[in-house]
């Protein structure tokens, strides 16, 4: 077996180990509708499942002529950014609220996320980071009737 398959089959168990064990987590939230607060773990649940599924057929597929070593493209430095926006949201998210740090969280990942040869166009990326974060607000609190954190928005938004 090739380095690349052992590697890509890691990758699909590890995505099935992890998307069956948050799916046995949301399984442990009281359900009271339909579309309640573990409808969205329920469904992140089931795509890493599927993902990791997937993974593992694609990895099927390879063939023991595949090269033993192929040239590794990560951008190392772009995960390490994205997992340090991960971690500075969710500690934030209580103090600032959900408007205001998804919408910093949106406009500084898409900065990380634009490729170098591309130029950055701040406008652009803050008026999105702005909508997107008003539009998902307003949809929870108003269509789906639950409650985000509004941090420093409060007076605001209560």
């Amino acid at each position: 077996m090739s380095n690349i398959r052992t590697r890509e089959f890691a990758v699909g168990i590890v995505f099935l180990l992890v998307g069956f064990g948050y799916l046995y987590m949301t399984s442990q939230l009281p359900r009271k509708e339909f579309i309640d607060a573990a409808f969205v773990p329920y469904v992140l649940a089931i795509t890493m499942c599927l993902l990791g599924g997937f993974q593992l057929w694609d990895a099927s597929k390879i063939g023991a002529d595949a090269p033993a070593k192929a040239e590794d493209k990560a951008d190392y430095r772009t995960v390490v950014k994205t997992l340090g926006l991960i971690i500075a949201y969710a500690a934030l998210l209580e103090p600032l609220g959900f408007p205001v740090i998804t919408a910093i969280y949106l406009f500084a990942q898409f900065i990380v996320l634009t490729p170098n040869d591309h130029q950055v166009s701040l406008p652009k990326y803050a008026l999105i980071a702005v909508l997107t974060s008003a539009i998902v607000y307003a949809t929870f609190r108003y269509a789906f009737d639950m409650l985000l954190p509004v941090g420093v928005l409060s007076a605001f938004l209560n």
